[in-house]
């Protein structure tokens, strides 16, 4: 995605990381028609997260209630789709690259777009000595995980599993731990993997420690 590129947008109450897997239920008229021509195209489409509103658009005094979101975000891939009734599309999706919002509009059915340009994606970096803790926890989920008898299609993290690698320690450890979406969109803009996985590393610490007597 170069710079200026126009992107349809789909603001949510969450937020997607390079990787991450994101299954979704559309059946407003808006998201209709931009998921069918995504899908039919093979393009992606833009996750933001909400920072106002809901991700149903409600009428509220004769008029739509307002809706604002956060400046960065991430493309969705569409993996899957289905219908199941007229009206209604299940996806599932994979996050891709990030991206920085310079400019939006909101069309007149309803419909978010935005000049996006890409942010790089993250560098390889090794997990260091001191973080290997973290990388050895996540192996564990994904072994007991596997020992539930979950298929692939079940698993909350995909495959190319990638445990060497701080940006993808770190994002995944984003998908799984109860974190505040403010907390969530704070990691996605952060540039460092390995900062990212400190930061992670930080938040997964303060999940374990006990509450106090």
């Amino acid at each position: 995605m170069d710079r200026d590129t126009r992107l349809p947008l789909f603001p949510l109450r969450t937020v997607l990381f390079p990787g991450g897997r994101l299954p979704l239920q559309i059946f407003e008229v808006r998201y209709l028609d931009m998921i069918g021509r995504a899908h039919r195209e093979g393009i992606p489409f833009g996750v933001v997260c909400l920072t106002e509103g809901d991700e149903v658009r409600r009428n509220v005094d004769g008029g739509f209630q307002a809706e604002s979101f956060h400046p960065f975000g991430t493309l969705a891939r569409i993996d899957r789709l289905e219908r199941p009734r007229p009206g209604l599309l299940n996806i599932q999706c994979t996050g891709l690259q990030r991206f920085r919002l310079e400019r939006t509009e909101c069309l007149p059915h309803g419909l978010w777009v935005g000049d996006a340009e890409s942010l790089p994606d993250d560098p390889l970096v090794p997990i260091p000595s001191d973080l290997e803790h973290i990388r050895i926890a996540l192996q564990r989920v994904v072994s007991d995980l596997r020992d539930q008898g979950l298929g692939d299609d079940d698993m909350p993290l995909q495959a190319p599993w990638r445990f060497d690698d701080c940006g993808w320690v770190a994002n995944r450890w984003c998908d799984l731990l109860p974190l505040s979406n403010a907390l969530r969109q704070q990691l996605l803009v952060v540039d460092s993997p390995l900062v990212r996985l400190e930061l992670v590393a930080d938040a997964l610490d303060r999940y374990r420690q006990p509450e106090a007597d």
